[in-house]
């Protein structure tokens, strides 16, 4: 099940923050529902991804010792019996929130077809993926009926593209094809492109949406400025990246700096009279 990628269900709550409603108790309780669907959700797509990659993983020299399936401690029928149960959970949450729910089975869909097709695809793998935290920031704005942003949507794609190539970039330089098929299909220097491109974009619409719609956030921008500088000082130099997850919360400074701009956001965005 991963519980460390579920870190990256944390944009399912981007919505709530920058509304400036998260200081209401049905908000909060909304969107904390979405996010924790959204783990079980990500789980399940964890759980089909290593059945279908288990004799690949088994290969890896890594993943052969940390994947729960490749290695042995957990057999097929016990991981089919959890999966059961995780979308057992989420169609129990189709009652208490039907339009998140939808959302989530078009991320459960997208990573199936990703699973079984798109991941050997070129360019079209890493976008695959970066649509998947869209699909998060747009599953936020759903529990709280409010409509997502234009600047944030396309904001959320440019950053998980980034992770994503940098993701790749990493895997490619530290095991060559051995881990991935598509890897074969990539170079370091083309996914180096992607990678500064995507970084670019993301800091560019960032700072467009922030001037234009949330002037009282503009001291956030800084921050997420350093936190690309960081991020990329972290693959270059320390040879993290290749789980985004892992960089981040290996990385003080990466922490520290995810904090003051959560902190600096939650400021700048106080209710009035709140």
């Amino acid at each position: 099940m991963r519980p460390k990628q579920w870190v990256k269900n944390g944009f399912v709550l981007a919505p709530l923050v920058f509304t400036g409603e998260f200081l209401e108790p049905s908000w909060i309780s909304a969107a904390l529902f979405a996010t924790l669907l959204f783990c079980v959700a990500s789980s399940a797509t964890y759980i089909v991804n290593d059945m279908r990659d288990i004799e690949r993983d088994r290969r890896h020299p890594k993943k052969s010792k940390t994947r729960p399936l490749a290695s042995g401690a957990v057999t097929i029928p016990m991981a089919m019996t959890l999966l059961a149960v995780l979308y057992g959970i989420i169609a129990w949450g189709w009652v208490a929130a039907p339009k998140v729910v939808t959302v989530i089975v078009g991320y459960l869909v997208l990573n199936l077809v990703y699973t079984f097709a798109l991941k050997n695809v070129p360019v079209v793998d890493i976008f695959t993926i970066a649509i998947g935290f869209v699909l998060r920031v747009y599953a936020g704005a759903v529990a709280l009926s409010v409509p997502l942003s234009g600047w944030m949507a396309v904001t959320t794609l440019c950053l998980a593209l980034y992770l994503a190539a940098v993701k790749r970039r990493q895997e490619l330089a530290g095991n060559g094809t051995q881990g991935r098929e598509v890897l074969g299909k990539y170079s370091v220097t083309l996914i180096d492109r992607y990678a500064h491109m995507s970084a670019t974009g993301a800091l560019f619409f960032y700072s467009l949406y922030v001037m234009s719609a949330k002037p009282q956030m503009v001291v956030t921008i800084p921050l997420v400025l350093f936190g690309l500088f960081r991020y990329w000082y972290v693959v270059d130099e320390l040879d993290g990246g290749e789980s985004p997850t892992d960089a981040l919360l290996a990385d003080w400074q990466l922490l520290v700096t995810v904090a003051l701009w959560i902190g600096a956001c939650i400021w700048a965005l106080w209710p009035v009279g709140g």
